[in-house]
């Protein structure tokens, strides 16, 4: 296995995440692993998927809560005074 694959999960970046995410998924399908091997792959699979899905979680707060600040509301009165000019 390679470096990234020695890191513990919580350590790898998200693309060696999905990396090693794509490693596991073909090694699963090249259909040569053993019973166990399998099972323990699918096992890594399945803590890589759920750390990377909460990456992306996380970005995509983070990036709803940017788009948040730029976003800026207008007034009743600013809304009122645009009704009145149509």
């Amino acid at each position: 296995m390679e470096e990234s694959a020695k890191k513990p999960i919580e350590e790898l970046t998200f693309r060696e995440g999905m990396d090693e995410l794509g490693k596991i998924v073909n090694a699963l399908e090249s259909n040569t692993l053993e019973l166990e091997e399998s099972l323990k792959r699918y096992e890594e699979g399945i803590a890589l998927l759920r750390m990377l899905r909460a990456r992306l979680d996380g970005a995509q707060q983070r990036v709803d809560v940017l788009m948040g600040e730029l976003e800026q509301t207008a007034t009743d009165e600013e809304i009122d005074t645009n009704l009145n000019k149509a």
